[in-house]
């Protein structure tokens, strides 16, 4: 049974310099090492491996059958510990880089995912915590230290802004819109505000106490909370209720006629603004401040 937890790297070392040198004599010379413990090295890893590496019935160094078929693995373990080395060296000089980010729902997910894989090219190392939350839930992430910054909708409420500071990253535009068969659908245009409030509107929500007190561009009582934004766009698809949402989201369903868009009479929609939320003082690293840039481009 071959045992390889006793093979070390030097021992690797040893095999592969006495190949090159064709003698123990020059590998010792060229690892600065005595002639007597490359002997041991390679007596060692014959052992480990069960096997003889070189014919000691000659003068010069001649490889085995075995050694000869050993020798291009060895010579791969070497040159994969040497990346190893280097991609340590690098981490310890300039850092892991750590990046924990939280990022809204409504956030156009095409952007997120450029930016994402554009990050991931340039800084390879990099640890990437993703969550995808709603609301003040990626301030609430970023306030308990479990992300370092979060995406979130301008218009939501701060969770903490003696702790927590904002800055602009970009704008996506909103639409009203509900399906064909909803009878706002059929509703002469533009549509008042009272109307739309007879009517269930489907409002995404993260579910915790306050949640109704942060909603924007609610416009009655009747209201059906989800948490997801998926089960919106799949509740609106079904005629069940109206209610707005990212035009980069609905574009290809409002296109099919799956949906249609509602024109408002003084009511106005403006578009979603997004904001970098992170912890006062905090300093971006270059990974960080790299996605912060990459996100904010359309």
């Amino acid at each position: 049974m071959v045992v390889l937890d006793n093979v070390t790297i030097n021992q690797l070392r040893a095999f592969v310099a006495v190949c090159d040198q064709g003698s123990f004599s020059g590998a010792a010379r060229k690892l600065s090492r005595a002639q007597s413990a490359i002997s041991h090295a390679i007596k060692a890893l014959e052992s480990a491996f069960d096997v003889e590496l070189f014919d000691r019935d000659t003068r010069k160094a001649q490889l085995t059958a075995a050694g000869r078929s050993l020798l291009p693995d060895a010579r791969a373990v070497i040159s994969r510990t040497e990346e190893m080395k280097t991609r340590a060296g690098s981490i310890t000089r300039a850092g892991a880089p750590q990046l924990s980010v939280a990022v809204d729902v409504y956030f156009p997910r095409a952007q997120l995912i450029e930016g994402l894989r554009t990050l991931q090219a340039e800084f390879p190392t990099a640890a990437i915590n993703l969550r995808i939350t709603t609301m003040q839930g990626g301030e609430r992430l970023v306030l308990e230290k479990m992300c370092a910054l979060a995406v979130t909708v301008q218009n939501v409420p701060e969770v903490s802004p003696d702790a927590v500071e904002r800055h602009w990253l970009c704008e996506a535009e909103m639409v009203t819109l509900c399906a064909p068969s909803h009878p706002l659908a059929s509703t002469a245009k533009p549509i008042p505000v009272d109307e739309f409030g007879r009517h269930v509107q489907i409002v995404v929500t993260d579910n915790q106490p306050e949640a109704e007190k942060t909603q924007q561009g609610v416009a009655g009582k009747r209201l059906w909370l989800v948490n997801d934004l998926g089960a919106k766009r799949d509740l609106l698809k079904a005629g069940l209720g109206w209610g707005h949402m990212p035009r980069h989201l609905v574009g290809e369903d409002l296109a099919r006629g799956e949906l249609v868009e509602l024109e408002r009479r003084a009511w106005h929609l403006g578009p979603l603004t997004f904001v970098i939320s992170q912890r006062r003082g905090y300093d971006l690293s270059p990974c960080e401040s790299r996605l912060v840039e990459l996100l904010g481009k359309p």
